[in-house]
């Protein structure tokens, strides 16, 4: 398996066009085969916006933090109903035998000092509602899931489980708890599946997924699903994650995919299942449908200098308007929207456009609200960080 030379792009979001394996807002992108909506807007108030026209605005509502001069993090940042609960850092860290391991290393919010501390969980999830999260610990996949108590910091409950777990995300109701389980390390990159990126030969992922758990967190009681990983699907530099997801309505299952429609819907059974009516035109922005479920986060829409993203309509994939932002990783209500964005000053293609910060956007987008600090203006390094909110 070879991958050469891959390019960055125009923005963020077109940097590695991609489906996502992990989460990860630069994995998080548009798929080339993927169309572009472009039909006329529907929602009034959602209108075309040119971001550099754009005045940036101190937080007003009292629904707001923002730490616009920090980065990464160190306090709370919230915007309407979400919350940013949790935000990691990788590094590749090389293995006496040739292989790397992506290392994942989070930061969670801490809710009684309301900072952000640093862990030592290989993997985690945080529940809506922000009182407990699900963690793993390291040396991944492992064989059981802890519970742990937001409030005193411990672990309240462990739930164990036959096969190796490399994965958890709860579901949007909180009830439920998906396990993505693997037979090794998703994270890793092996040295006798080399790849070749940018001309040089490394180490290279293996696809080991076997299925998944479905939890009920009142009961501890799991069902397994076998789902093995698709041994056709190309998988990218970065480890051979293949984790599955919950749909908005927490009543079905799905993965990724690199061709049309860009994602697999299947049920609790496994049986493969239409995608509900009001994600059938998701793209791989991760903020996803509207709490509403009457609009979807699009994609990077930007031309000649614009950084704006499309919003589009939930039940006709058309585009409903432009809001500023490179890429739109949350909902704050149904009104407001989280993106990341860089200053349209500097934003100069292949370079630095990875300068970028988190932002509040108005869906009419007269109104932005910096909730962070900048990121370097670098795609790859040790310390860029990833966000993950939640409902609050």
């Amino acid at each position: 398996m070879k991958i050469d030379k891959l390019t960055h792009g125009a923005s963020e979001e077109s940097a590695m066009q991609v489906p996502p394996s992990d989460g990860t807002d630069e994995r998080e992108q548009q798929s080339p085969r993927r169309k572009r909506y472009i039909a006329a807007g529907i929602v009034a108030v959602v209108v075309a916006v040119v971001a550099v026209a754009v005045t940036l605005a101190k937080p007003e509502s009292p629904d707001v933090s923002a730490r616009p001069d920090q980065s990464p993090p160190q306090d709370l940042i919230a915007a309407g109903d979400v919350a940013l609960s949790a935000y990691y850092t990788t590094k590749d860290v090389k293995q006496p035998n040739g292989d790397v391991i992506r290392t994942y290393n989070w930061r969670l919010l801490d809710v009684n000092t309301e900072r952000y501390e640093e862990t030592d969980w290989a993997w985690l999830s945080v529940a809506p509602g922000m009182q407990s999260a699900a963690v793993l610990e390291r040396d991944l996949p492992v064989n059981r899931i802890g519970l742990l108590n937001l409030t005193t910091g411990k672990v309240k409950r462990w739930i164990k489980v036959d096969k190796s777990v490399g994965g958890v995300q709860f579901s949007p109701d909180g009830q439920r708890l998906l396990a993505t389980t693997y037979h090794l390390n998703p994270d890793g990159m092996f040295k006798d599946t080399s790849q070749v990126v940018n001309g040089k030969k490394q180490p290279g992922p293996k696809a080991s997924r076997t299925g998944a758990y479905v939890i009920d967190i009142a009961s501890g009681e799991a069902e397994f699903i076998e789902r093995p990983a698709d041994k056709n699907v190309m998988l990218m530099p970065g480890g051979g994650r293949q984790d599955f997801h919950w749909s908005h309505d927490s009543k079905q299952l799905w993965e990724y995919r690199t061709d049309e429609p860009g994602r697999s819907y299947f049920g609790l059974d496994s049986s493969e299942t239409e995608a509900p009516k009001a994600e059938a035109h998701l793209t791989y922005a991760k903020a996803g449908l509207s709490p509403d479920k009457s609009l979807v986060a699009g994609s990077f829409a930007g031309k000649k200098g614009q950084i704006i993203s499309e919003v589009l309509d939930s039940r006709t994939g058309k585009r409903a308007g432009l809001v500023p932002g490179q890429q739109l990783v949350a909902w704050a209500d149904d009104k407001r929207l989280i993106a990341w964005s860089c200053d349209p000053e500097q934003c100069k293609p292949g370079r630095d456009e990875f300068r970028n910060q988190l932002i509040l956007v108005s869906l009419d987008g007269e109104k932005v609200t910096p909730l962070s600090g900048f990121r370097k203006a670098k795609l790859y390094y040790d310390g860029r960080w990833t966000p993950v909110f939640t409902r609050r």
